[in-house]
């Protein structure tokens, strides 16, 4: 019998994930219209896409190819690709979508903040994992170890463009599912087209992925090369762009009704994907000594509570001030 690799930290870091994630999932069964869609949704994301692309870099990385990376063993594996870090990825592209509903703002600005908010998430989690490496029984291995190549530009050893990914990752799928919920829609919420549509968002979402679009968001290829400074340009543009779509979308929402209120209670799962994790990450980056992204990880975490906090208040004031007006 081989070796089994145990590793404290991250064990509590994976069992966390999967404790919220099923709650998630009583969340999604207790307050979705139309649970199983949504549910499905959860398993193409998981499997279809998210695994898929992350096992592919993972497989170039055992290759020995610079430009990807590996990740250290976990409790549950789909393949080399820890379950928890697809599971962990749709949390945070869910909750995102979950709150913009609160506050009915228009559909094609979803994409753009969806990406933000992944992208911004990242930053608080990423630079964590890098540096996570332990002494096992099978040697020195890392949370999340990156391979990139030389010259590339990089934040603490991750390269540019990882983060500047997460924009367009998180808004493929956003896009793609949008759509499907307006085809669902249309056709008067067939089941068909409702289990259906999560498949193909995944393949679509996919496809897009491994296009010449993603090298041109992360670096303008084929214009320029991976190791030139426009992965700083790109992150630079792409987040103030997102930013821009960010503040217009409020703007415009100011003329809309508040479909619902955020509730700590009601919405904990929610709440805890964009300030628990966080907030987690940040202990385990002052227990473990990285002193060095501290100021990355927390930068990170405050964002995310802005933006958490901001919804949270004006979705509950607009909602009150609805109702008074729904009464009166």
């Amino acid at each position: 019998m081989g070796n089994i690799t145990i590793v404290p930290v991250w064990i509590i870091q994976d069992v966390l994930v999967l404790i919220i994630a099923t709650l998630m999932i009583f969340y999604i069964i207790n307050n979705e219209e139309r649970p199983k869609i949504v549910l499905m949704q959860f398993i193409c994301f998981v499997f279809f896409y998210a695994s898929a692309f992350e096992n592919v870099a993972v497989f170039m990385g055992s290759l020995g190819k610079e430009g990807f990376y590996s990740y250290g063993s976990s409790i549950l594996m789909i393949f080399n690709v820890p379950l928890t870090v697809p599971i962990i990825e749709f949390l945070i592209v869910y909750s995102t979508l979950r709150v913009l509903k609160t506050i009915n703002i228009p559909s094609w600005t979803k994409p753009f903040i969806t990406g933000l908010s992944a992208m911004i998430f990242d930053f608080s989690l990423d630079p964590v994992a890098v540096k996570q490496i332990f002494q096992t029984s099978e040697g020195i291995i890392g949370r999340w170890s990156y391979y990139p190549l030389p010259g590339e530009p990089v934040i603490y050893g991750e390269p540019v463009m990882n983060f500047t990914g997460w924009i367009y990752i998180a808004g493929y799928w956003t896009a793609f599912i949008l759509i499907g919920e307006w085809w669902h829609k249309k056709k008067g919420y067939s089941n068909l087209i409702g289990y259906i549509y999560p498949v193909l968002a995944s393949i679509l979402s996919l496809v897009c992925l491994v296009s010449p679009i993603s090298n041109f968001f992360n670096f303008m290829g084929p214009f320029f090369t991976r190791t030139s400074n426009m992965q700083w340009v790109m992150l630079i543009a792409l987040s103030v762009i997102s930013v821009g779509v960010l503040l217009l979308a409020f703007i415009k929402f100011w003329d809309r009704r508040v479909v619902s209120s955020l509730n700590y209670r009601k919405d904990f799962p929610i709440m805890f994907t964009f300030l628990g994790f966080p907030l987690v990450n940040t202990l385990f980056c002052v227990l473990g000594g990285y002193m060095e992204i501290l100021w990355l990880v927390i930068l990170a975490e405050l964002l995310l509570l802005l933006g958490w906090s901001g919804i949270y208040i004006l979705s509950n004031k607009l909602f009150s001030k609805d109702k008074i007006l729904t009464t009166s």
